[in-house]
C-alpha cells in the first residue's frame, strides 16, 4: 500500500462554479518533492491541510475534517474503463492517489500513517458537486458517482508530517465497528434507512453527518 502520487491545486476562474469568486481548485496536479500536511483549522475558515493545496469553495469543502481527500488509483482505472478515456492521477481532485488501499472499505476512525510521520484518520466520503461534474464534462455525473458509491475518502489530521509520492501507507489503528466509508457514504446519500447504523462509529465520524444521523434517529428511531 502507497501513495502514488500526492495532488495539489491552483485556484482557477470558471464559469461553472458557484463559489463566490468564480474560481476552482479541483484541478489537482502532482507535486514534486515533499508535502507538508496539517491540520487546517475548522470548516469554513480551513482550507486544504496540504501546503501550496487551494480550496476555493470554505463552505463545502476543507477544514478540520476534509484535511485531506484520498481515491485509489483502482478506482480512477474503473472509471477509465467506463467512460472511455484516460483519467490521470489528481483528476477527481483528490490530494493522495493511492494503490494497493482499500479505501472505500476503510473503516470510519481508521488511522493511516503515511512516510515518516504523517497520520490521518478516516471521516468520511466526499459527496460529489456541480462543479465535479461539470470539471468531468459528463453528463449526470453526480448521480452516475452517487450510485456507484465508491467515493474516496475524506481524512483529519491526527499527526502532521510531510509527505511524497511513494511513501508507505500502513494502517495503524482499525476500529471495533463495521462502519465503512462505502456505509457512510450510501446512508448519508441513497440509503438514509442507514443512518441509525452508522452511529457505531461515533465521534470520528464527519460532525456533519453524525449530526444528520442522530437527527434521523431522533424522527424517525433507531
Amino acid at each position: 500500500m502507497k501513495v502514488l502520487t500526492v495532488n495539489v491545486g491552483r485556484a482557477k476562474a470558471v464559469e461553472y462554479t458557484d463559489t463566490p469568486d468564480g474560481t476552482t481548485g479541483i484541478d489537482k496536479q502532482p507535486a514534486e518533492g515533499a508535502v507538508m500536511v496539517t491540520d487546517p483549522g475548522p470548516k469554513g475558515r480551513g482550507g486544504s491541510g496540504l501546503a501550496g493545496d487551494t480550496i476555493c469553495d470554505l463552505r463545502h469543502h476543507g477544514g478540520t475534517h476534509q484535511a485531506v481527500y484520498a481515491f485509489a488509483r483502482e478506482d480512477l482505472d474503473f472509471w477509465e474503463r467506463e467512460l472511455g478515456h484516460p483519467i490521470r492521477n489528481g483528476a477527481f481532485g483528490e490530494n493522495l492517489t493511492t494503490i494497493g488501499l482499500d479505501v472505500n472499505n476503510a473503516k470510519i476512525g481508521e488511522r493511516w500513517r503515511i512516510g515518516d510521520s504523517l497520520v490521518l484518520e478516516v471521516t468520511s466520503g466526499r459527496i460529489p458537486c456541480r462543479t465535479f461534474g461539470s470539471w468531468l464534462g459528463e453528463k449526470g455525473w453526480v448521480r452516475r458517482f452517487t450510485r456507484h458509491a465508491a467515493p474516496g475518502a475524506y481524512l483529519r489530521v491526527v499527526e502532521p508530517g510531510e509527505i511524497r509520492a511513494g511513501d508507505p501507507v500502513e494502517i495503524v489503528h482499525t476500529p471495533g465497528h463495521t462502519v465503512t466509508v462505502g456505509l457512510a457514504f450510501r446512508a448519508g446519500t441513497t440509503e438514509r434507512a442507514l443512518l441509525p447504523d452508522i452511529l457505531a462509529a461515533g465521534d470520528a465520524l464527519h460532525p456533519e453527518l453524525l449530526a444528520t444521523a442522530r437527527t434521523y434517529v431522533e424522527k424517525y428511531g433507531a
